[in-house]
């Protein structure tokens, strides 16, 4: 993997965004790989293509390419809400690669990959909507909320201008893989119950620990009436996936 951005791949360009689209895209055709299995390159898609960039011909990933010459923030500005709330519900989000570079040195700082079965409608947050006045008056857009999707789901292919090994990469991939089989409402759930435990940052926890989240569950999820009985239950699908071992009456520990 080469961190040199090809700046000449932008040639006859003038706009600074359309220099950074295709900058970006032509380093990511060149050696981004797929993540969800053994295949080592990505294709990008025609141009135009609607919110797919790139896919995989073996197995049949799409992936969305996202790239700042900032660092990669808590907010990332992405399109129409309700379109973004539908493709959640029906599972058929790609899966987004976050691209950092430095504008000055022409060079890729940091780049990881979010699959498209880990966003919660929890994690997405509608935009005010555009001014009455504005050619698209009352379309509202949306951010996603980096830090309200699981860690386990933000999985590092580049950090600080290191390369994080291919093997780890797609282990990591692998390990969330499971979450895809769940139905929307549970993986939300799942979702939102494992970034909260995550953020305890301990090895092992105890339920009253789990229990401290009630509040905050209850208001990423007000439907629901039943909380501590929906944490329990949430533990379960967390330990059948893999997450979590149940070491005692009342306390767990992560297996990762």
């Amino acid at each position: 993997m080469n961190l040199n951005l090809p700046i000449g791949s932008a040639k006859g360009y003038k706009s600074a965004s359309q220099k950074a689209r295709v900058i970006t895209e032509t380093w990511t055709s060149s050696n981004m790989y797929c993540p969800a299995c053994v295949c080592n390159y990505l294709h990008k898609t025609k141009d135009n293509t609607a919110v797919v960039d790139f896919i995989c011909k073996k197995c049949d990933s799409q992936f969305q390419l996202k790239a700042t010459s900032k660092l990669i923030g808590r907010k990332i500005v992405d399109a129409a809400y309700d379109g973004m709330m539908i493709a959640i519900r029906e599972n058929r989000l790609p899966h987004l690669l976050l691209l950092s570079y430095d504008n000055y040195l022409a060079t890729v700082n940091d780049l990881m990959v979010i699959p498209g079965f880990c966003f919660s409608k929890s994690a997405i947050e509608a935009r005010k909507p555009l001014n009455p006045t504005a050619r698209r008056a009352g379309w509202v857009g949306c951010n996603i909320i980096l830090d309200l999707i699981p860690p386990e789901a933000r999985i590092k292919i580049i950090q600080s201008g290191n390369i994080i090994p291919k093997i780890s990469v797609r282990k990591g991939f692998r390990s969330v893989e499971p979450l895809a089989d769940l139905s929307f409402e549970k993986r939300g759930w799942t979702l939102d119950v494992l970034n909260v435990l995550r953020s305890l940052s301990k090895r092992e926890f105890t339920i009253d620990e789990a229990y401290s989240f009630e509040k905050v569950l209850s208001q990423m999820h007000p439907e629901n009436l039943h909380v501590r009985a929906k944490i329990r239950q949430q533990l379960q699908v967390l330990r059948d996936l893999g997450h979590l071992k149940f070491v005692r009456r009342g306390h767990y520990r992560w297996i990762k």
